[in-house]
């Protein structure tokens, strides 16, 4: 990979680029609401969200949909996260998370897929 990422990367994208270079970048799959992710590519301070053919947030319903996605590509595993709620009804000031702390604190989940 090259020492930074895009802001957005596609699939093809992602492949193109693990083919020619390595190392791999850091896979964190971030929780929302009603059980959607989300997956954001770390590497080298830089963080690139994974999108469709059309630009658009890509999105998979499980983490298993995840593997199946990414293991192809040679990747094992990520960092499950979930997304920073802060509750500024009460005027609760707490910093968002860094990009480090939410990989650093998150759950590992390995890339393994069975039909």
């Amino acid at each position: 990979m090259s020492s930074t990422l895009p802001a957005r990367l596609t699939l093809e994208e992602l492949l193109q680029r693990s083919q020619t270079s390595a190392p791999r970048p850091e896979v964190e799959l971030l929780g929302l609401d009603m059980g959607w992710y989300i997956v954001r590519l770390h590497h080298n301070d830089s963080v690139s969200l994974l999108v469709d053919s059309q630009g658009e947030t890509k999105r998979f319903s499980g983490t298993q949909c995840v593997s199946r996605a990414l293991a192809p590509l040679g990747f094992t595993h990520g960092v499950l996260t979930w997304a920073d709620a802060v509750d500024e009804m009460i005027g609760n000031d707490t910093p968002p998370v860094s990009a480090q702390q939410r990989m650093a604190y998150g759950v590992r989940v390995a890339f393994e897929t069975r039909h």
